[in-house]
């Protein structure tokens, strides 16, 4: 039998870079909120049962009529955001029950593919977590306080890194419980994971999967959709 698929999806981020009279997370895209975009492609995914939104305790009852109006079913509960990105994952974790696989994804992050997320849980046995990551294309340089080169870093040796990120139940409460206990926060789950000795897999990431940072990422993605709705249409 397989194991349930539950995603959960931080939302509640304040959006700085974003700018605007919007936050980000409600933000009109092709017509529709950009997380409504997220999940309903999340939703569409016949492998996950649930949909764990994690939003700012004000943008609740918002969230709540906008998942009920566009019709995304596997949204079964809402959880209030934390202080930071770690804390809002955090108290999304601490509600699941049982075992079952666990996909982490960005809220902001909408052009999501049913074939990455395959990828990720046909790679998950054997391994304690499964990441996607792309290849850096720019030469990296490490450089001082002062913005002195100290050396130019070999960029083969290292990956971009996209969510969504799985892991089994219990492996990321065992992370999410150490990092507490030892007061540390990390830059995103995985790195909780290996921390607690997990062993964590990186596959090929999608470059078409980009977060929403900033104004140009939001006209980057109007862009990328209207290419899939294209490309569906021709066939």
């Amino acid at each position: 039998m397989k194991q349930k698929v539950v995603a959960i999806v931080p939302a509640a981020g304040i959006g700085r870079r974003f700018g605007g009279s919007v936050r980000k997370t409600f933000v009109g895209l092709k017509g529709m909120p950009l997380l409504v975009h997220t999940l309903g492609r999340l939703s569409e995914v016949a492998s996950i049962s649930d949909i764990i939104p994690v939003l700012r305790a004000d943008d609740i009852e918002t969230g709540r009529k906008l998942f009920a109006q566009y019709r995304i079913d596997k949204v079964r509960q809402i959880v209030a955001g934390g202080a930071e990105r770690q804390d809002s994952i955090n108290n999304a974790v601490k509600l699941i029950e049982g075992e079952c696989i666990v996909l982490i994804h960005d809220g902001a992050r909408p052009i999501i593919s049913e074939k990455l997320i395959a990828g990720l849980l046909r790679n998950l046995e054997g391994v304690d977590g499964v990441i996607p990551g792309l290849p850096v294309k720019e030469t990296l340089k490490q450089v001082d306080g002062n913005g002195m080169v100290v050396s130019t870093v070999d960029r083969e040796k290292f990956r971009s890194i996209q969510t969504p990120q799985a892991f089994t139940s219990g492996v990321i409460k065992r992370a999410y419980k150490m990092a507490y206990a030892d007061g540390f926060y990390g830059t995103d789950d995985a790195s909780l994971v290996e921390r607690a000795g997990g062993r964590v897999k990186i596959i090929p990431g999608d470059p078409f999967n980009i977060k929403i940072t900033t104004q140009e990422d939001l006209e980057l993605a109007k862009m990328l959709i209207e290419r899939r709705s294209h490309l569906c249409v021709s066939e």
